[in-house]
């Protein structure tokens, strides 16, 4: 079984000037900073700022969308409205604004029921996929449920309960958003060897490393199952 996310890691030209940028505008806690990488917390998730290098790399034009308590959506919107051209969609009666960071990621923020403030968690992440049957089936494998199949609309919509993940094929979304590139991500699983056996033979590669069992989905995205946060 699959349930929070862990981290979500951003390829980023200049690891300060990005952090400055999340500290400044989301408010968000650096947790550690060098010359090539950044740890910043998303409530308990952690977004990771990389400079090219090593493999995995972070993602690129990655589309993710993070929790606000709804109480302070209007606070966060006019605060961010003075400083970006904002899009806002509703989903049901949850309100969501978009933006962009400096290396072209499409950020979400959208409104949840919950008590603590500002930015609380990550709820959802867009990948980008070449065969979407092909990738939902291997999500799908892995633990992910299918919440919403709009493949018509080249999209499929799975969950974990806790995180979304949105499979796209290439194409532009809401914003003119766009799935992410070989993006790199990790999720809590109560068996991260036996929910990484599953996709074994479909996977372009599985590997035991020191955070759990990481999987590189046939497009190249990386997922580690690791067993706690």
């Amino acid at each position: 079984m699959l349930s929070a996310p862990a981290w979500l890691a951003l390829e980023v030209k200049y690891p300060d000037r990005a952090t400055a940028f999340y500290d400044a505008f989301l408010e968000l806690d650096v947790l550690s900073e060098t010359e090539e990488a950044a740890v910043l917390a998303v409530g308990d998730t952690e977004l990771r700022l990389r400079a090219p290098g090593p493999v995995p790399r972070g993602g690129l034009h990655t589309h993710y969308a993070l929790t606000i308590p709804e109480r302070e959506y209007d606070d966060w919107y006019d605060r961010l409205d003075e400083r970006f051209d904002l899009v806002e969609h509703t989903f049901g009666d949850a309100r969501s604004l978009y933006f962009y960071d400096p290396e072209g990621n499409c950020v979400e923020l959208g409104e949840r029921s919950v008590e603590d403030s500002g930015v609380t968690g990550l709820f959802e992440l867009v990948l980008e996929v070449e065969d979407l049957p092909s990738a939902v089936e291997f999500y799908r494998a892995l633990g992910f449920e299918v919440v919403d199949d709009g493949r018509e609309e080249g999209r499929v919509r799975l969950s974990t309960g806790e995180l979304d993940l949105e499979l796209w094929s290439p194409r532009l979304g809401i914003a003119d958003a766009r799935g992410g590139v070989h993006v790199d991500f990790g999720v809590v699983a109560d068996s991260p060897k036996s929910t990484a056996r599953e996709v074994a033979d479909d996977a372009l590669a599985v590997t035991s490393v020191d955070e759990g069992v990481r999987v590189r989905d046939p497009d190249g995205h990386y997922l580690t199952l690791v067993s706690d946060r």
